[in-house]
């Protein structure tokens, strides 16, 4: 993979505050540099639907988001998404695996944001070559067969890799906010909505209920230009609980609160349960025991339950950054290692193989 495309100077100083800016290609420019083939479209629309249907009850299977934290080599992050694959073949009759592609890291302060920020890893911020390379590596997964999925950041960004998606998170921090509802509700894939930091849900219902409805926004066109952005509502939101500040949210209690929230305001009863964060108290290790908690409860008949998010890559743990990183190790939150999730997850494939068939 490459990143030829390069920002184009605009010297340009903002006599206010003397921010230079850079001008970037359009999300138009980038997609006819690296298109999508009409069947790998066609396949994005498939693993679309794919998720849809398990939202709608339809399709039995769980719904698993699982890969890195967020993706700051290349060519782990491959390595990682040619196992997932293979594994996918394997379970795909009881689970629908998803390839975590987080190219944005939100920060509570500051920090490295992210491949499409910083891909170069040493703060030079080559924000073009880093959407380059993410637009580059999300479709080498898709070659895969495997569906992705990404936190939407940076609405600005968002048009870049729109075409590629398959689901999208609205992360905690974000879910609160206007602009990000605004842009869910004219995406074409599933969203799920993060509740907030406090660990309450409100929020993020309030979220799911405005991306329902149509809107009117600012917003850029494919060529960057402002625009009024006029979207029609996405009917394919869901929660996703990550605990919070008082701690785990997923236990059979929490969700049958909240599922009967939901019902009460007429909104889908469907929920994502993210084992990482502070569900595990930000230990990675303590994932499969939030996950087969969560498990457990669907075996017991939750179908509120409709999936999972995990936080691994190639091996546990993290990093921090440096000029000697070790290979296949996250640099932002840890993760679970790829052999524990495998074994992890072809358990979990088992024991659903052995329920009994309603």
């Amino acid at each position: 993979m490459n990143s030829s495309v390069s920002a184009l100077p605009l010297s340009a100083l903002n006599s206010a505050n003397e921010a230079l800016t850079l001008r970037l290609p359009s999300s138009l420019q980038l997609k006819q540099q690296l298109p999508l083939t009409s069947a790998l479209s066609q396949q994005v629309a498939n693993h679309r639907q794919a998720v849809r249907a398990i939202l709608n009850g339809e399709d039995q299977r769980l719904l698993l988001i699982v890969g890195p934290c967020s993706i700051h080599d290349p060519k782990s992050a491959l390595e990682y998404a040619e196992k997932l694959a293979r594994l996918s073949s394997e379970v795909s009759d009881e689970m629908l695996l998803v390839m975590r592609a987080y190219v944005e890291k939100p920060r509570t302060t500051v920090g490295w944001k992210g491949l499409a920020y910083d891909p170069h890893l040493d703060g030079s911020d080559d924000m073009a070559g880093g959407l380059t390379l993410s637009r580059e590596l999300m479709i080498e997964m898709i070659r895969l067969g495997l569906p992705i999925a990404t936190e939407l950041l940076q609405p600005m960004a968002a048009g870049y890799f729109d075409d590629l998606l398959s689901w999208v998170a609205i992360g905690a921090r974000t879910t609160e906010s206007q602009i990000h509802r605004e842009m869910a509700s004219g995406l074409s894939m599933p969203v799920g909505f993060k509740n907030g930091t406090d660990g309450g849900v409100a929020v993020a219902v309030d979220a799911m209920r405005s991306a329902s409805h149509p809107h009117r926004h600012f917003g850029v066109d494919t060529q960057g230009h402002p625009a009024i952005v006029q979207t029609t509502g996405n009917p394919d939101t869901h929660l996703v609980l990550r605990g919070g500040h008082q701690g785990p949210n997923y236990d059979p209690q929490s969700v049958a609160r909240i599922h009967d929230d939901l019902t009460r305001l007429k909104i889908p009863g469907r929920i994502m349960v993210d084992c990482s964060h502070a569900n595990s108290g930000k230990d990675p290790l303590r994932q499969p025991g939030v996950f087969n908690d969560v498990l457990e409860q669907r075996l017991q008949g939750d179908r509120s339950l409709i999936g999972m998010m995990l936080e691994s890559h190639l091996f546990e743990g993290c990093q921090p950054l440096s000029n000697s990183l070790r290979y296949g190790v996250s640099v932002t939150d840890g993760c679970l290692g790829f052999e524990s999730t495998e074994q992890l997850l072809r358990s979990a494939a088992d024991r659903l193989r052995a329920q009994p068939r309603t």
